[in-house]
């Protein structure tokens, strides 16, 4: 086996990349396990049109047939759907430990924010979107089940934009946890660590800094002096689009105890818990959450335009 046919990136964004033109890096998993079909895909379209309007390239990362892949086609991107009547589009979900299986099985892999960032900074892209961050689960002191995505940020020198971590987590501890591993966390906009479906939460941010040109000058200063390892760059929830927070933590206590009703655990909780919050409330939280990517990608396309500047 070549292996570097097997690590594959499109011509567009290696060509962006040689000319130090802004490229933002979007994950898979969303496609293959976050959202329903068809919103998946319409979400995973969007994404990368938004960051064209906004003036970078957009890079969307997973496994595609047995190859690591840096750059999607719609094609491709279409294939990830997880559709049950298309089997073509069965995808499997991976971090950072699954790639080596998928690659050789000739698997398709929706990417993780860890596989996302790792695989990101093998192609020398600094800036990532997602919708919101993985991290600590609500009982994660019983069960030790913490996202790979943390301690991949505290190696991995990639910025990360993200509306802060997902609900149906324990925010405080996540918080903890990226604070061990030296991850620092900027809000954009707000005092706090942003809640997802909130602006704002009880949890310090390390970092207020408003402005897209002061954060890229942020990350520039940290990687060019040699201090390895991602950012966190929390963007909260645009103010209309914001939740009731009293109401949408009941939705969420509901549907972590019929998660362990079912015997739910590790990676299948995730994307379960989202599936069940969003039957809940009806579809409202699956617009809300779009409505996040799309503000997180558009930011994430300006950082990345404006720390290309920089270089």
């Amino acid at each position: 086996m070549n292996w570097k046919e097997r690590f594959v990136i499109s011509e567009e964004v290696q060509s962006a990349l040689d000319e130090n033109r802004p490229v933002v890096a979007l994950e898979t998993s969303i496609i293959s396990h976050g959202m329903p079909y068809p919103s998946n895909i319409e979400t995973a379209l969007m994404a990368e049109k938004v960051v064209r309007e906004n003036g970078a390239v957009p890079a969307t990362i997973g496994v595609y047939r047995g190859h690591v892949t840096v750059g999607m086609t719609e094609d491709m991107i279409a294939c990830f759907t997880n559709r049950k009547d298309h089997p073509e589009t069965k995808t499997m979900k991976a971090s950072v430990k699954g790639i080596p299986y998928a690659v050789i099985n000739g698997l398709n892999a929706g990417f993780t924010i860890a596989a996302g960032v790792r695989v990101a900074s093998m192609a020398g892209i600094r800036i990532m979107a997602t919708g919101g961050l993985g991290g600590v689960s609500r009982d994660g002191q019983f069960t030790m089940d913490v996202s790979a995505d943390l301690e991949e940020l505290g190696k991995t020198s990639v910025a990360v934009v993200c509306a802060g971590c997902k609900p149906i987590l324990d925010i405080g501890r996540t918080k903890e946890v990226l604070e061990t591993k030296d991850v620092p966390v900027i809000s954009m906009g707000v005092d706090s660590f942003p809640a997802f479906f909130s602006r704002t939460s009880r949890f310090r941010t390390d970092y207020r800094i408003d402005k897209v040109e002061d954060v890229a000058k942020f990350l520039h200063a940290k990687w060019e002096i040699g201090f390895h390892g991602g950012v966190v760059v929390s963007n909260p929830i645009p103010e209309e689009f914001e939740l009731d927070g009293d109401k949408l933590e009941k939705v969420i206590q509901l549907a972590v105890e019929q998660a362990k009703i079912e015997g739910i655990s590790g990676e299948d909780n995730t994307p379960y818990l989202l599936h069940k919050v969003c039957d809940y409330t009806k579809g409202t939280s699956l617009a809300r959450n779009i409505e996040i990517v799309r503000s997180n990608v558009r930011v994430s396309a300006l950082l990345a335009k404006a720390y290309c500047e920089l270089n």
